[in-house]
């Protein structure tokens, strides 16, 4: 016996009771924006890699729930540095994922994970971690950022992607406050 569809559509109606396609349901979902995330705390204490690392490409949410975008933030790093949780909290996991090393942390107190990728992990699944703390190295230039490393960070809440820039404060972002430094070998006034 050939499958056609002209077969499909009365096993369709027979099966749901409607003759509607079992997919449409998901593909009007799959049109609809995402939900707007909530507020997002600033309770980051350091960068992912190294002091203020260059944002090879920014957050570009999709404009639907499966739409093309820029789920995270690309960082520029060297291979080998250490990638550090951005905040503390716990490892959800810490493994590889269609060929990539992966680290996702749930941040403390909240109801939101980041991840780090691709990363060789030091830590395992359940391990605490605080804020600054090395999670894992990067791993060689791949597919992602082409022949430059980088890491890829990302945030989420629950199955939707949120800019992961906000959970750093504006004291991390923009560099933070100048600081007056003493001047050796200069006199001080007398006075």
């Amino acid at each position: 016996m050939r499958w056609t569809w002209a077969a499909t559509v009365p096993l369709l109606l027979a099966v749901t009771g409607t003759w509607a396609w079992p997919w449409s349901r998901a593909v009007a979902w799959a049109e609809d924006p995402p939900p707007p995330p909530a507020t997002v705390p600033a309770i980051g204490r350091a960068w992912p890699v190294g002091g203020r690392p260059p944002v090879l490409r920014g957050w570009e949410p999709p404009a639907t729930v499966y739409g093309p975008g820029h789920r995270g933030v690309d960082l520029g790093t060297a291979p080998g540095a250490e990638v550090r949780a951005v905040a503390a909290g716990r490892v959800s996991f810490a493994g590889r994922v269609a060929g990539r090393g992966v680290v996702s942390v749930l941040l403390a107190g909240t109801d939101l994970r980041t991840t780090y990728e691709p990363v060789t992990a030091q830590v395992r699944k359940g391990e605490e971690v605080t804020a600054g703390q090395v999670v894992g190295t990067v791993e060689r230039p791949g597919a992602h950022c082409g022949a430059r490393a980088c890491v890829h960070w990302g945030l989420l809440r629950g199955d939707v992607y949120v800019d992961p820039l906000l959970l750093l404060p504006p004291w991390l972002l923009n560099g933070g406050p100048s600081r007056l430094l003493p001047v050796l070998g200069v006199p001080l006034p007398e006075g």
